[in-house]
């Protein structure tokens, strides 16, 4: 399996991920329909392992935006439902008889938000709610030991609830615009694509430093970029930021002035619009820079305002909770109302300033599913047509629960399969087939998932297959082939390549900077006008 599936890259982790979700009370937000509309009651479903020995369950709920509030089936101003048991059954890895509840919420009016939390308690009158305790808390825990971010020898101990964790879902009728299962996405790491405007490089030695791409080069090669086959752009971050990746935001008001500023960003939205090219901003609403002014203020006064978006603790190794341990990057309190409506408003001034089309959003499931329910249907009401895709990296059932929170997310479980047929050759092309067949038919045909053969956050394919063009080609054509909207990320149709692994190094080594000259393989760019053009020509 490749290194981007870090949380469950070995047997141990993909162990402790199963048994951490089947521990305690988890719903994990199971409900369905997964997308309710207004006719829909909703079946909200929890498991319950034995050790807890649950007798009752309750769900309170509201629906006009306050916290639902209950404790052992009394309700205060909450709607209130009962679980019934619905059946049990043996987990041999948990070892342990596990309990299927399911209740159910009535049918909302259309643009309802629903919010509810879930207690339940014991015979002896212990009460623990949903999800406790938190299997994602215990599998970071245990990745970070695996990457020695934490002694080997550290103890996962969950914390002590509080309150009742909330879930929330949305009512609508909302839908994935019919130009995203069409696309045809281009993914650009914007300071390794070109420099524009007749500049050269910064430099191309130290991939760990500034190269020079800007959005203008992005303006410059839009001609190219339509002779390739695209419609669509995917841009790496472009808000202001002290990194070569932009991923730790400083200024979501402002475009990077290295990368061209706000001119820059409209000239090349512009110009792919009149060449029917839309635009993909790759959006973090996970985290910041720590050199972001809130998170400065936060930081340096308990009394700040923003104290309270972010969540500072001796226990965290920086003193507060960090994306991956990475100190420059932290977290945001998202479930925080006024964090929530700053960051989803973010994003409806990037889609009424400067008229993209949607987000690529970073690490979505860092965010979680409570904020893509308020996310959506705010963005969907500033430009109905905008295209969202997730990036979760995680397992089918997990990625499930994002349909009706977002319109799609990457297909990461495909990319692997992808990559295991063609590059790694540890499956035959049979089962590669009988596997797509299957993913197609678990997920919602609505919900967009696009195909991706490499990343800026992997190995390319090409130094995997040990930079044989004859696997490319062949992946290259069943990606073409896929009702999946393909993506393609900048320089494998010229067949760009990386010296090192990302296992031996930083990820980095695989964000080369893009080749403009001789040294591209014009067969294997002919290969892929090819391949896109007979997609197109099959859809059309």
């Amino acid at each position: 399996m490749d290194f981007v599936f870090g949380k469950l890259i070995n047997d141990e982790l993909k162990l402790t991920y199963h048994r951490a979700s089947r521990h305690g009370v988890q719903h994990l937000h199971r409900i369905a329909p997964a997308d309710p509309t207004p006719e829909d009651n909703v079946t909200v479903r929890v498991v319950t392992s034995g050790d807890f020995r649950i007798q009752r369950l309750s769900l309170y709920y509201t629906v006009d935006g306050s916290i639902p509030l209950g404790s052992r089936g009394i309700s205060g101003s909450a709607g209130l439902v009962e679980f019934e048991r619905v059946r049990t059954e043996w987990d041999t890895l948990v070892w342990d008889y596990l309990c299927h509840w399911e209740a159910i919420i009535p049918a909302q009016p259309d643009q309802t938000t629903v919010n509810y939390a879930i207690s339940a308690w014991s015979a002896q009158g212990e009460e623990i709610y949903a999800d406790y305790p938190d299997a994602e808390d215990r599998l970071r825990h245990a990745t970070m030991r695996f990457f020695k971010s934490l002694p080997e020898d550290s103890l996962y101990e969950p914390e002590e609830q509080g309150n009742a964790p909330l879930f929330t879902y949305h009512v609508d009728r909302q839908s994935a615009p019919n130009w995203g299962h069409d696309a045809i996405i281009y993914q650009i790491f914007l300071d390794r694509f070109h420099p524009g405007k007749g500049w050269d490089w910064l430099q191309t030695a130290d991939l760990n430093r500034f190269c020079g791409g800007t959005l203008w080069g992005v303006r410059d090669k839009l001609d190219y970029l339509a002779d390739l086959g695209i419609n669509c752009l995917w841009l790496s971050p472009t808000w202001s930021s002290p990194s070569c990746h932009g991923y730790d935001v400083a200024d979501y008001d402002s475009v990077e002035p290295r990368l061209g500023g706000d001119g820059a960003l409209r000239a090349v939205v512009e110009g792919a619009h009149r060449r029917g090219i839309r635009v993909l901003l790759d959006l973090v609403c996970n985290h910041i820079s720590n050199q972001h002014p809130f998170f400065l203020d936060a930081w340096s006064d308990t009394g700040s305002a923003y104290r309270d978006w972010f969540d500072f603790d001796e226990r965290y190794n920086h003193g507060y909770r960090c994306f991956f341990n990475v100190e420059t990057m932290p977290e945001v309190n998202l479930e925080h109302p006024a964090a929530r409506e700053w960051m989803i408003g973010n994003a409806v001034r990037c889609l009424r300033d400067f008229d993209v089309d949607g987000f690529r959003l970073d690490y979505a499931n860092g965010a979680g599913p409570n904020f893509w329910a308020h996310f959506r249907p705010w963005v969907k009401t500033a430009k109905e047509d905008c295209l969202l895709l997730g990036e979760i990296i995680d397992t089918p059932d997990r990625l499930r629960l994002y349909q009706g929170r977002l319109d799609g997310c990457l297909d990461f479980p495909l990319n692997d399969a992808l990559r295991k047929t063609f590059a790694w050759k540890t499956w035959p092309e049979t089962r590669f087939t009988s596997f797509v067949k299957d993913h197609a038919r678990y997920f919602d045909g609505d919900f967009v998932m696009p195909s991706f053969l490499d990343s800026h956050d992997m190995d390319r394919f090409s130094f995997v297959a040990n930079n044989d063009v004859d696997p490319l080609k062949r992946a290259v054509a069943a990606q073409m082939r896929l009702p999946n909207p393909p993506i393609i990320l900048y320089g494998a149709e010229i067949g760009l390549r990386q010296a090192e692994s990302t296992r031996d190094k930083t990820l980095d080594v695989s964000r080369v900077p893009m080749v403009w000259d001789d040294g591209q393989d014009q067969d294997l760019l002919a290969y892929y006008r090819e391949r896109i053009q007979d997609r197109k020509s099959r859809r059309s």
